[in-house]
């Protein structure tokens, strides 16, 4: 019966290279349904390699989750075959993870530990060791386990300690900073995780690090998000250079095989011509064997000659290996995100640091980029017009959601990006898509909706209405359970109802920025903290308060230019520092802060602002009666006002200026939304990507509002609401 088993397995294999998978499945199943008896361990074997294909090539996680549970009752009988025990406790954790059934998975993960614990010490054992302790890691942060999640990555990091295996070690350190930052328990902690990352990496040295492209990526955006979240955004420059240029290399190097595949094929064509002449044939296949030899070459990494023993994600077909950024050996499935998800990321982490330097050109291109890579992967898991979150395949939730959250982080940046060049008609295009995405995928996007009603107020206080905007903030702070996005709301609705310029609204914004102003210090990075010092400072040059609003602004000013490199904020904060000195009379300093802040403004294509700075300079040349100054300077100030009133009309002509900012909720229709959340949680380590949203204050308009927020000798109406925190 052997013998028919291996022919079988044979038949198997040939139809999985032919590509198919249905044929190879009804050979493996013929043993299994045979009424002939084989031995226990044949039927094993052939119930895993069922359960791989499957796998890789179907949906069929239920059927799968039976071949291998059937294949665990079978081992049972036999003492040994530890290598198919371990991976049958795998590929069986993984099933479950899949179909949402966490508690069996830990049972299963925690069998498989003890059977490791219970064996001699060998390599392979400590192996299986890592892989067990990664997935349970994995199953325990989905519970929200976090302390115990740590103990099994540290027991992780132990065996490939053990093991003196720098990679893997380095893939446990790494896992450990990533669920720090997902769950930031204290600034210690962190920094600790984060420096032996660092040490790790320095120990393995250029030749070995070269070797090791996924880990690169992996380590270094987590470097970047840990940055961002810091707002250390100058030095997360560096790491966001760094990534780019192994990008651009690893895209190269990747279009140069294609080429050398393409020409080995043309050859194995030409080789394969019966009449092909010998002296010919010689020369042919000496040039075969060096295209294959630079192939193989360009291929070699540290564990390309070993193939993982699952698929890097469910509902898809394999993917070449040089098509994956790995992340550690066999037999762990040690890909985070796919590559092309990873390359968004990069294009995207460029567009997050070049904005705010007003690096548009190059946004805009990254943005474009980004956003036609990530189609192309929707298309293929079957999102294409039309298609609903309820249309889709249970597997394919996880990645759908992976691709949409990075679509909506690009649109999000587009949408900033137009507004701050008051290109208000390609921000609502943008704005118009984000709402249409979440409306088609409501519960896999629900993360999304804070960030949409966060920017229908940018929108609307972009283009002057003052009220909407402080709606849609406020409902933005209500929607989301980030601590630093609810602070970032409320100080831009505060912004917003000192626009309003009424008593009633300064006293809401005083509402608003109070509490914040007194927890500024508790804060992990220094956004909050500069932000809401703006709105303070603005809410004091209001009340008259121009000496204590000149403190608050100039400390405010500093933390944005020291750490965070926002350059429309820096230019915000000079034009109401300029405004306030030419008020004390020091039309010195007043001259000098105005024309840097114009100069930035201009940088940026940002006209609001522009048109603020030009209004206070053309008050300030009156003031000295430099009438050539002034009138030169009021001529370019109309010219510019011009500029944004037509584009102000364009946008208000626009069919979605209405739905924009009409004072409601988007709404949308759930469908099978705890099945969508429990795959969306499945997969907890790759989507926690915990990039912040968009960073930076919106503009006060200068136009129909500058009496109220300019005139300075102009507070009678303020005065009566005047508070102070």
């Amino acid at each position: 019966m052997e013998a028919v088993a291996e022919g079988l397995w044979g038949l198997a294999d040939y139809a999985e290279k032919k590509g198919e998978i249905g044929k190879a499945v009804k050979c493996l199943e013929a043993i299994c349904q045979s009424h002939a008896s084989f031995l226990p361990i044949v039927e094993v074997k052939t119930r895993l390699r069922i359960s791989t294909l499957l796998l890789k090539h179907s949906h069929n996680v239920n059927q799968a989750k039976s071949h291998l549970e059937r294949s665990q009752l079978l081992l049972k009988q036999i003492p040994s075959c530890f290598d198919l025990k371990f991976r049958t406790f795998s590929m069986l954790s993984q099933c479950y993870h899949l179909v949402g059934a966490i508690p069996p998975q830990k049972q299963t993960l925690l069998k498989a530990l003890d059977l490791t614990a219970s064996l001699p010490p060998e390599v392979s054992v400590r192996l299986w060791a890592c892989n067990f302790n990664s997935q349970l890691a994995n199953a325990l942060i989905i519970e929200g386990d976090y302390h115990s999640a740590f103990s099994a990555l540290e027991s992780g990091f132990d065996s490939a300690s053990q093991l003196c295996y720098p990679e893997l070690q380095m893939f446990f350190a790494t896992s450990v900073l990533h669920v720090h930052l997902m769950q930031w328990y204290d600034d210690n902690s962190v920094q600790s995780a984060l420096r032996r990352c660092d040490d790790l990496w320095e120990s393995l040295g250029p030749d070995r690090r070269e070797q090791c492209l996924g880990l690169l990526f992996y380590n270094e955006l987590l470097h970047i998000f840990y940055q961002l979240r810091v707002c250390d955004y100058k030095n997360a420059n560096q790491h966001v250079d760094k990534l780019d240029a192994a990008m651009k290399a690893d895209s190269q190097k990747m279009r140069e095989a294609q080429r050398l595949t393409n020409e080995l094929n043309a050859l194995n064509q030409s080789l394969s011509r019966p009449d092909l002449p010998n002296r010919e044939r010689s020369l042919l296949s000496s040039k075969q064997a060096q295209i294959q030899d630079r192939i193989s070459s360009m291929n070699n990494t540290n564990w390309s000659a070993e193939q993982p023993l699952e698929p890097a994600y469910f509902g898809n077909t394999k993917r070449p290996w040089q098509e994956k950024l790995v992340l550690a050996p066999p037999p762990i499935d040690g890909e985070w995100l796919p590559k092309s998800a990873v390359y968004a990321l990069v294009d995207l982490m460029v567009v997050i640091f070049g904005r705010p330097r007003g690096l548009f050109k190059e946004c805009a291109k990254r943005i474009q980029s980004g956003m036609r890579a990530i189609q192309v992967e929707l298309v293929k898991l079957g999102i294409t017009d039309g298609v609903r979150e309820v249309d889709l395949q249970h597997s394919a939730i996880w990645m759908a959601g992976v691709y949409l959250m990075l679509l909506m982080q690009f649109l999000e940046n587009k949408v900033a990006v137009e507004l701050t060049r008051s290109e208000f008609v390609e921000a609502q295009e943008a704005l118009v898509q984000m709402k249409e995405w979440f409306i088609r995928f409501p519960t896999i996007l629900q993360a999304c909706e804070s960030i949409i009603e966060m920017l229908r107020g940018q929108y609307a206080h972009s283009v002057g209405c003052y009220s909407e905007a402080a709606f849609h903030y406020i409902e933005a702070a209500k929607l989301t359970g980030s601590k630093s996005m609810q602070t970032m709301c409320q100080v831009y609705a505060a912004v917003s109802y000192i626009c309003i310029g009424d008593a009633e609204s300064s006293s809401q914004a005083l509402d608003l920025i109070g509490p914040i102003y007194r927890m500024k210090d508790s804060f992990v990075g220094v956004r909050e903290q500069a932000s809401v010092l703006f709105a303070y400072g603005l809410l004091l040059m209001r009340q008259d308060e121009y000496e204590e609003a000149r403190a608050r602004l100039a400390k405010g000013l500093q933390i944005a230019h020291n750490s965070m490199g926002n350059l429309q904020l820096i230019a915000q904060y000079l034009t109401i520092l300029g405004h306030l000195a030419l008020a004390l009379h020091d039309t010195v300093q007043a001259r000098e802060i105005l024309r840097s802040s114009l100069t930035l403004a201009k940088k940026l294509y940002d006209i609001p602002t522009q048109i603020w700075v030009l209004s206070v300079l053309t008050g300030l040349y009156k003031g000295l009666g430099e009438i050539g100054n002034e009138m030169e300077n009021e001529e370019y100030r109309k010219k510019k006002l011009d500029d944004l009133q037509t584009k102000l009309a364009d946008a208000h002509s626009s069919i979605h200026h209405i739905e924009l900012i009409d004072k409601v909720r988007i709404e949308v229709q759930q469908f099978h939304e705890l099945d969508i959340k429990r795959a969306m949680e499945s997969q907890s380590m790759g989507v926690n990507l915990d990039i912040p949203e968009s960073v930076g204050l919106s503009t006060p308009m200068p136009a129909s509002s500058s009496s109220r927020l300019l005139d300075l000798d102009n507070l009678d109406s303020r005065r009566r609401g005047k508070r102070k925190i």
